[in-house]
């Protein structure tokens, strides 16, 4: 087994456990009876445990290295699901469980990305990123799909999901355990490190193209899997429809980023705009599906806004590795997945206000403020590479 899949393996497990819990919202909300603003709250809890996890981790794995960092986490990952089974009608229980799990893909997202790119030093320039992304993407998409059918046809719906999640990574552990150590000379922690990685995220490529963006890689994926799913009524089969729709939508993320690849090649940068592109679609789409109340609309909602996913996560980490020294490479990867996870905030934002503005008005908003961003991020973008900034 090539070194790169045993890590590979570590994030899709991890990425799984973190995301399982979205198609399980219908649950707490129906059998748990627990409020709608609660719920969302709960989902965003992860994100309070991800953000400073993200930071801490990444600096540690450049520090200490890959393996001593990754190792533990896959262990905290189990026991993140472990606390969220115990109590699904305790709030406490649904904080913390989701607080662990953030801190877990906190600690081995950054890390994991850098240590994929590391072992794919032998493939073409971007292969680390499309490796990363697709690991990542399959395990949110993996987790919910098999989350919602195993809560919506089996007992103990709040029970059963997160132990196919710990019977997963009893399998990965083994397979990421062997994999090899990539960070062989320690940065110093000297003022020209910090320096560098200040270098990084100044750099006009980054402050124009990937902070203003990488919210959405999320925020699409937000809207897809459970604001759309919780607003237009599913009859029935809710739950499993939502996994569904997860699953559907970070498939079309993992299916589009050949496209993105080709793009990449022959104009570097836009695949970021196209991803942008699919955003006005989807949240136009989403607008459109919650006013209509029809299901099936549901379907290409999530495709679209699937494949502005994948293609912006894809385009902002091709950026990352650009333009990251070999030293602070899981720190700056760790400072754009922090950006990326602001957009998980997205159901707790529709949820605190609907009483003043309506879902589809506040996805058309959305879209019309991306609008707004692009002509601007283009033109900059353009200055970026042509002054010899690669995308």
């Amino acid at each position: 087994m090539r070194p790169w899949i045993r890590v590979a393996a570590a994030m899709f497990g991890i990425g799984w456990g973190a995301n399982q819990f979205s198609s399980l919202l219908l649950v707490y909300r129906g059998q748990e009876h627990l409020p709608q603003s609660l719920v969302a709250a709960l989902f965003g809890a992860y994100a309070v445990g991800l953000i400073p996890a993200l930071l801490i981790g990444a600096s540690c794995s450049d520090r200490l290295g890959r393996v001593k960092v990754i190792r533990p986490v896959l262990v905290l990952s189990i026991i993140a699901s472990l606390v969220l089974l115990s109590g699904p009608d305790r709030v406490w229980t649904l904080v913390l469980g989701r607080l662990l799990a953030g801190v877990a893909s906190g600690v081995a997202f950054g890390p994991g990305t850098a240590w994929i790119k590391e072992l794919s030093a032998d493939a073409e320039p971007g292969s680390g990123a499309r490796r990363a992304a697709i690991a990542l993407s399959s395990g949110f998409g993996g987790g919910p799909l098999v989350a919602g059918l195993v809560a919506q046809w089996l007992p103990l719906p709040a029970v059963l999901p997160y132990l196919a999640h710990i019977a997963l990574m009893l399998v990965i552990i083994p397979i990421v355990w062997r994999a090899p150590e990539t960070v062989t000379r320690r940065p110093d922690g000297s003022a020209a490190r910090r320096t560098e990685l200040l270098t990084a995220l100044g750099n006009p490529a980054f402050l124009r193209t990937i902070v203003p963006t990488a919210p959405l890689v999320f925020g699409t994926a937000a809207v897809a899997m459970t604001v759309i799913p919780e607003a237009v009524p599913l009859r029935g089969f809710g739950v499993a429809a939502s996994g569904v729709i997860a699953g559907l939508t970070l498939a079309a993320g993992i299916a589009l980023q050949p496209l993105a690849r080709a793009l990449q090649r022959r104009r570097p940068g836009s695949p970021l705009y196209l991803g942008l592109g699919l955003t006005v679609g989807g949240f136009a789409l989403a607008a459109l599906t919650v006013v209509a109340g029809q299901p099936v609309l549901m379907i290409p909602t999530a495709l679209v806004l699937g494949g502005a996913y994948g293609t912006i996560l894809v385009a902002g980490l091709n950026r990352v590795e650009a333009l990251a020294g070999p030293d602070d490479l899981a720190s700056v990867t760790a400072v754009f997945y922090c950006l990326t996870y602001l957009g998980f905030a997205t159901p707790f934002v529709a949820a605190a206000l609907s009483p003043v503005l309506s879902l589809p008005a506040l996805l058309l908003a959305a879209a019309v403020v991306v609008i707004l961003v692009v002509p601007l991020t283009v033109a900059r973008g353009r200055v970026s590479v042509t002054a010899g900034e690669s995308a």
